[in-house]
């Protein structure tokens, strides 16, 4: 007998399980159903009731953090978080992931990463006005890195520049341990007035639901799933579950559902995102605490035949829910028309607290919404203590053999060399707004509130090896390095959202992981008034039982109240003094240097002193605010060198640094201590007193002298580059390697 002739139809239960629903969970729906769901219902449990969806696993740890401040007016719950940007103007602002669809098919993965986001941002009522974006990639060396390099780079860009959005920052990093399942975290910032912001709650029964945006099609039926599940080696066959884009479609949807909502018809409203109209629909029933019921016959279609089943967990891009207020549904009809968008009324509200889902006649799903919306099963996963890596002392680490060998291993490594090749391919001025960007000489992006002397500092940060050696530091340093890349630039930081980037949370030392950077990320929330307003867990980022090294990433934005105070690290001129503000004691482990130099990957990182990090960011930003400093760079991989370097590049100006003692040149030099600013000043002694005044570290370092990047002090000189030669170097590495046929 044939296999096929031996293949019998899988039971409901048999596909739970095929959709991602343990034993114990399919169990939980067979009691609150009293019966077995038909195929409908069981996909609607499981795309629902998935990790993307639920955060089952990590639901009780985030309640950890901080998500309440005096300029939060809504925090973690809705599509975005809003901030107060002062004069009845909001910012939302989220992050996102779309890593597993970016690694089977890195185009379309990444650009509907990036229509997704924007998605969640005017769903709220804001212009989107910036986005950005956290990539991290395998071993440059690996087979499938450069193809998934150039695919997520020109989806990014693809999207991004048809829609009309400036790409302003982001962080580009390379490490084998994302061979297997790379990350693509994007994140958006609109600006919206505090007044008119929209919320995704159905109100009442009795409402109509309209959808919008595009037709539905068979692409990324159970994305949801998917993007909640390991890869193993036939992960390329889930490529049908990838979306496909539109970025035209989306500047349409845009367009239009701004003017849906200026014009008041709209009583709710919620982008199709994960999930598409399953979790769009049960979130707004279920936050509003009423029942919905769905033709799925009425739902615009751009394929034949498609069942409830398909139409429900469908993730084709470009579609938005919608809750009308009542009579007003010529109001969106003309609308939709207009714009060129198909639209239908395709259910109500109801008062049942039910889904009722209705397709050629028949009743194909009749579900409770409350195990759906806010009964799925939560986890206190067992987790252990994640092993942490010794301190290794300055005098534990040995000095370069060849001192120009190691600066040039670390500024030209990859993930410090110039990323040109990548920002070049987006459009960062368009809107007319962008102040700084990633071709800037800055620590943050920056754009301009259109219309106003207002502008909005972002940033991402994360430092994964870090977080691998000791999960509550590298947590804690995360959001740390996201508050002083904005305090760099001169704004005030407000809040952040977060992008939780781990492997498989059943496995305790993953758990672990997750438990200990939360924590971290939590405490330095509290002590900096950074409150998280939004953002995205994402595990199961393994292949083959092997994790991605952690990667709680943050994306930040700060306020200045008034952009002509922004400062870069670009503004340095012959004759300036270099200021180290901060304290070094050369911290050395999981550092840059003994990675790229050494060949090491141990270490503890460096501890982060909260407190301190507070004292020295405020004394920086106000002498930034009060004229003191216009050349101004924070302080984090490759210690010293990455940033003196850095004002060099920036600024076209030779350096000469002072070095110690030859024996601990390399911990002054590489050492990634924490809380630190390098500044260029004309007179050095201005700063250093005010700075000795606020009871803070404050010591020249070197000066700017000559077209060499080069060393002197008591050790004498231990390397000299001319600055045109690191330039060619810092530069050529990733053209080289993407043209090369390696």
């Amino acid at each position: 007998m044939s296999a096929t002739q031996n293949t019998a139809p899988k039971t409901i239960a048999e596909l739970a399980a095929d959709y991602g629903l343990a034993p114990n969970e399919y169990q939980v729906v067979l009691d609150r159903l009293g019966r077995e769901p038909n195929h409908v219902e069981l996909g609607v449990f499981s795309v629902m009731w998935s990790e993307h969806c639920s955060y089952k696993s990590s639901k009780i740890h985030l309640g950890k953090l901080p998500t309440k401040g005096p300029r939060v007016i809504c925090g973690p719950g809705e599509n975005a978080g809003v901030i107060d940007i002062d004069d009845g103007d909001a910012c939302i602002f989220k992050m996102e992931s779309h890593n597993h669809p970016s690694f089977i098919e890195p185009y379309q993965g990444a650009a509907t990463g990036v229509g997704g986001i924007m998605r969640d941002v005017f769903t709220m009522g804001a212009r989107p006005v910036a986005l950005l974006n956290a990539l991290r990639f395998g071993d440059p060396s690996h087979e499938k890195t450069k193809r998934l390099v150039r695919g997520v780079v020109s989806g990014i860009g693809g999207y991004g520049n048809c829609v009309g959005v400036p790409t302003v920052a982001g962080e580009t990093n390379f490490h084998r341990g994302y061979n297997g399942n790379i990350l693509v975290n994007a994140m958006c910032v609109g600006v919206a007035k505090a007044d008119a912001l929209f919320y995704s709650a159905a109100p009442a029964p009795g409402l109509s639901v309209v959808y919008f945006g595009s037709k539905t099609g068979r692409d990324g039926i159970h994305g949801a799933t998917m993007s909640s599940a390991e890869f193993d080696d036939e992960s390329d066959s889930k490529r049908p579950t990838v979306q496909v884009g539109d970025p035209f479609a989306e500047k349409l949807l845009i367009e239009a559902t701004l003017e849906l909502m200026a014009s008041g018809a709209v009583a709710a409203i919620q982008d199709m995102g994960a999930a598409g109209l399953t979790s769009s629909s049960v979130e707004m029933a279920g936050k509003g605490g009423v029942g919905i019921e769905l033709i799925m016959d009425h739902v615009p279609q751009r394929e034949t035949g498609m069942t409830a089943y398909e139409m429900m967990l469908s993730e084709s891009q470009e579609r938005m829910l919608a809750v009308l207020k009542p009579g007003r549904e010529e109001d969106g009809h003309r609308i939709f028309k207009k714009w060129g968008l198909d639209a239908a009324v395709i259910g109500h509200t109801t008062d049942t607290g039910r889904l009722v889902l209705k397709h050629h006649g028949e009743t194909v799903c009749d579900v409770p919404l409350a195990p759906l919306f806010d009964d799925a099963p939560l986890y206190d996963r067992p987790w252990v203590q994640p092993a942490l890596q010794p301190r290794l002392a300055p005098a534990d680490v040995p000095a370069p053999e060849s001192w120009i060998d190691a600066v040039l291993k670390v500024l030209c490594c990859p993930d410090m060399a110039s990323k040109r090749w990548i920002w070049e391919q987006y459009d960062r001025h368009v809107m007319a707004d962008t102040l700084h960007d990633s071709a800037t000489a800055a620590d943050a992006g920056v754009v301009r509130v259109h219309g106003t002397d207002k502008g909005l500092a972002m940033t991402s940060d994360c430092t994964p090896r870090y977080v691998l050696a000791d999960p509550y530091e590298g947590g804690k340093q995360a959001v740390a390095e996201a508050w002083r890349n904005l305090t760099a630039v001169g704004s005030r930081p407000i809040a952040i959202t977060d992008n939780l980037n781990f492997g498989n949370p059943q496995r305790p030392e993953i758990m672990g992981q997750i438990v200990r950077a939360i924590d971290g990320m939590a405490e330095a929330c509290r002590v900096l008034d950074f409150p998280v307003v939004s953002g995205n867990v994402s595990l199961y980022n393994e292949t083959n039982g092997a994790a991605i090294p952690p990667t709680p990433t943050v994306g930040a934005v700060g306020l200045l109240t008034n952009y002509d105070v922004v400062v870069g690290f670009g503004g340095m001129v012959e004759g300036d003094v270099l200021v180290l503000i901060g304290e070094t004691r050369g911290e050395l482990g999981s550092s840059l240097y003994l990675r790229e130099v050494l060949g090491r990957e141990d270490g503890a990182p460096p501890p982060v002193d909260l407190a301190l990090e507070r004292r020295t960011g405020d004394f920086v930003r106000e002498q930034i605010e009060a004229g003191a400093l216009t050349c101004v760079h924070d302080l984090s991989d490759g210690g010293l060198i990455g940033a003196a370097a850095d004002i060099a590049l920036a600024s076209d100006c030779g350096v000469e640094l002072d070095a110690g003692p030859e024996a601990h040149a390399h911990a002054l030099f590489f050492g990634e201590d924490q809380a630190r600013y390098l500044v260029a000043v004309a007179d050095a002694t201005g700063i250093i007193a005010a700075a000795q005044a606020a009871g803070l570290r404050a010591s020249v370092v070197g000066r700017a002298r000559g077209r060499d990047f080069a060393s002197g002090g008591p050790a004498g000189e231990l390397f000299r580059l001319p600055l045109d030669h690191l330039r060619e170097m810092h530069e050529s590495w990733m053209p080289t390697w993407i043209e090369g046929h390696a």
